[in-house]
């Protein structure tokens, strides 16, 4: 074992304990962008650029400005700018799509007298629309800060390195910006549980990529007790708690029950870690065996594999599908994996959350918006 250990591959930064910054982006099949275009029509206004006021502010402009000098180099602040603009799949903003439409399902709670001065649009309290905002710009300023480059993985082809560095200061920088008027506006809702749902949803996004990058680090050497339970864990905070805190604040400020915060959390969660899951095996069971892959040894269906093989067994896998450049060979370990359960696996589990996020939602009452959010859940265990 030890043998073993001493000799693993040191794998390609651009595959190997890769972070995933999606935008919660169309990973399912293509019917999935009817699904959430359908859902748009019905909230009142497509979400695609909910945070489109802020991104054009005059202090954005100015970064946006600067950060056309990283044109030509390889930091990701440049492609996550250019996804904010032109990547119309990457462009859909889910997570304040599901709040917007977990809140028309709810409706108005009977005993929010002093909420009737609002005027609701299309079935939704202003405040919840620009809680809706909030969660996307808090997701956006985390999407951000997650393209720092580690300058100590910097290679020539990667661009200057003046400009690399150049690059992180922009993506911190304006990553606070999108935080900070998330928190002002978060502020300007005048509700003390909602401020500290969302404030202990930013906390877990800390935690979570923080538990991401540490164990990246570490990705030299396999992590032989990660499980199900502590990658389901790991994922909820990173990537399903701001959604469902943000559904069940949606809750708080129409003055809905305990019952109805407690469902809306469970839809939050139980979409996302479906969702994520759903993402996680898109490089196994799409394309062809023979097609170029890249995917990360902490995704699902390799937590998975490599707990039903036990990590003797997997350190061999790996060992095999290593190249003599010490690179590892993805689409080898790709069907080696294939031909275990673990794929299989990970679709059961895919599928479990998705039953239970349709659970949680069936116990509004019947409506589009309903409708709409089942459809959703239904999308992500179809692969």
């Amino acid at each position: 074992m030890a043998l073993l250990r001493s000799r693993l591959p040191r794998l390609g930064p651009l595959c190997y304990g890769r972070r995933d910054i999606s935008f919660f982006s169309n990973t399912s099949p293509s019917n999935w962008s009817k699904v959430v275009s359908d859902a748009e029509k019905i909230v009142g206004y497509p979400t695609s650029f909910m945070s489109l006021r802020c991104l054009l502010s005059d202090e954005l402009s100015n970064v946006a400005m600067h950060v056309r000098k990283l044109v030509g180099t390889k930091h990701p602040l440049l492609n996550t700018a250019r996804g904010f603009v032109y990547d119309s799949k990457s462009n859909l903003q889910m997570r304040g799509l599901v709040v917007l439409l977990i809140s028309k399902a709810a409706g108005p709670s009977a005993g929010a007298a002093d909420l009737l001065q609002q005027d609701m649009v299309s079935g939704i309290y202003p405040s919840q629309r620009n809680l809706a905002e909030i969660t996307e710009l808090i997701h956006t300023a985390f999407l951000v800060h997650r393209g720092i480059v580690d300058l100590r993985e910097w290679t020539n082809s990667d661009g200057p390195l003046k400009d690399m560095q150049f690059g992180n200061k922009m993506a911190v920088l304006s990553g606070d910006f999108l935080l900070a008027n998330a928190c002002t506006g978060l502020a300007q809702l005048n509700n003390t549980k909602v401020v500290e749902l969302i404030s202990s949803a930013i906390g877990d996004l800390v935690q979570g990529i923080y538990s991401e990058n540490s164990s990246s680090a570490e990705e030299s050497s396999p992590v032989d007790d990660i499980t199900m339970t502590s990658w389901e864990e790991q994922t909820f905070l990173s990537h399903g708690a701001l959604l469902a805190k943000s559904c069940q604040a949606a809750m708080e400020l129409a003055r809905h029950d305990q019952k109805a915060q407690a469902l809306a959390f469970q839809y939050g969660k139980h979409m996302s870690l479906g969702h994520k899951m759903n993402s996680d095996l898109q490089p196994f069971v799409k394309g062809s065996s023979g097609d170029s892959v890249c995917f990360s040894l902490s995704s699902a269906p390799v937590v998975f594999h490599r707990h039903m093989v036990g990590p003797e067994s997997w350190e061999l896998q790996l060992q095999q599908a290593t190249t003599i450049g010490r690179q590892v060979d993805y689409t080898k370990l790709r069907g080696t994996i294939t031909a275990g359960t673990g794929v299989s696996s990970a679709m059961d589990l895919c599928g479990y959350h998705g039953n239970r996020a349709l659970e949680a939602v069936r116990c509004f009452p019947p409506s589009e918006a309903r409708s709409a959010l089942e459809n959703m859940a239904a999308a992500v265990t179809k692969f």
